[in-house]
């Protein structure tokens, strides 16, 4: 190999390594200006790569699409441009502590949409998230921060709704001065836990719109317990066994209400009752599986270090928060969603329509949590292939205000 040879190899090399700055966060074109991709941080150090179609895939790997080298992103096609944006940093304040943000705008003229991006339950920050910048490709304005206790704001991490709300309240409040002249309506997007979230935040701050994906109007309990009966019917069981995990369910979200001071007795009587089941063991939930696998003595003693540190509300009311809800309302679902059943969600969906709310409602078919598409093994396990085409032009068409369609396999409901 050539010393040149040997140079270039290096630095392509050094170009897709994890952690590499040589290809920022950010959008980018296409040679042709046919098309636009999201580049963002991946697991590891990694980048991955989201087009605006669902298309995705890890930045650098033998078998992608796009690589990093000295001066951007490649592809068979040729050199990828970094699309110039509005970027704003923001610092702002929310019970005391600061939070960090950043607006992002199209640099094509407005006024656009402005959306305020509340993630899910991830650590993680959502100004690495590929949903701002696919957002901003199609025509919004994102306002993304760092929930408090991760990225660059302050505080301790937390999952109470009732703070997370207050917070995504003043997180809108800032991206509307941030922006001021240079948007038309302003609103939240929630994404899984997020839709907890966002709509709380909706009945604290004035808005004008409200987009959900892949949420729950249902109880951190009750997802439990439909997670619980989502595996048995998986699995292949009936009803009698169903509703023998789904005691073990309940016995589990008692203990955790009570936040671990009461209800063991009980839990316990169960696991013994049962723990000769062939489906015993075979259950998870969002947390009755791990409970279950802890001894008694365990779960009384560290029970609520491991499981209630977060101050998550168990039991949260997400119908009563839903019915005062009073702006237009779009929620996206996953059919096949394992992480957030959506059958109780529909239901609930479909009652406060009755009611007279203003909600829109579409989902994706064979599709889990985030939309995305996947192939599933013989033993259950699923490997996500995509996210379902269609889906982010629907969002951001609703925000929009011009829903035209069809959304790849998008159903109404």
């Amino acid at each position: 190999m050539s010393e040149i040879l040997g140079l270039a190899m290096a630095a392509l090399v050094e170009a897709n390594a994890p952690g590499s700055s040589v290809c920022p966060i950010g959008l980018y074109q296409s040679p042709d200006r046919a098309d636009q991709v999201a580049i963002s941080a991946g697991s590891g150090g990694s980048l991955r790569y989201t087009y605006p179609d669902g298309r995705r895939g890890t930045v650098g790997t033998k078998d992608g699409e796009l690589f990093c080298e000295i001066g951007g992103i490649r592809s068979a096609a040729g050199q990828w441009t970094n699309v110039a944006l509005r970027l704003t940093q923001s610092r702002f304040k929310s019970h005391g502590e600061t939070l960090t943000g950043v607006l992002i705008e199209p640099a094509t003229p407005g006024p656009h949409p402005l959306v305020v991006f509340v993630h899910g339950s991830e650590r993680t920050s959502p100004r690495t998230s590929y949903y701002p910048y696919i957002f901003v490709s199609q025509g919004l304005s994102v306002f993304a921060y760092d929930k408090r206790g991760t990225g660059e704001s302050e505080g301790e991490y937390t999952q109470n709704f009732e703070l997370l709300a207050d917070d995504a309240a003043a997180a809108l409040k800032e991206a509307r001065r941030l922006a001021a002249g240079r948007f038309s309506r302003s609103g939240f997007f929630g994404g899984s836990q997020g839709g907890w979230v966002a709509p709380l935040a909706a009945t604290h701050v004035a808005t004008d719109f409200v987009a959900v994906g892949f949420g729950l109007i249902s109880s951190p309990e009750e997802e439990d317990r439909d997670e619980v009966v989502s595996e048995m019917r998986d699995l292949g069981y009936g009803a009698t066994e169903t509703a023998e995990a789904t005691q073990l369910a309940d016995a589990a979200s008692r203990i955790a209400a009570s936040h671990f001071a009461s209800g063991f007795d009980q839990f316990q009587a169960l696991k013994a009752r049962y723990s000769g089941r062939p489906w015993y063991g075979r259950i998870n939930g969002e947390y009755t599986g791990a409970m279950i696998r802890e001894s008694d003595s365990d779960l009384r003693r560290v029970g609520q270090a491991l499981f209630d540190n977060v101050e998550l509300i168990w039991n949260y009311d997400a119908q009563t928060t839903m019915a005062r809800l009073k702006v237009p309302l779009l929620w996206v679902i996953a059919e096949k969603d394992r992480e957030a059943p959506p059958e109780l969600t529909l239901e609930r969906l479909t009652n406060l329509r009755k009611g007279g709310a203003d909600i829109t409602v579409y989902s994706f078919p064979d599709t889990d949590h985030g939309i995305y598409e996947f192939v599933q093994s013989a033993d259950g396990s699923r490997t996500v292939t995509r996210i379902s085409d269609g889906y982010f032009r629907l969002v951001s068409d609703w925000i929009k205000g011009n829903m035209s369609g069809p959304y790849g396999k998008a159903r109404r409901r």
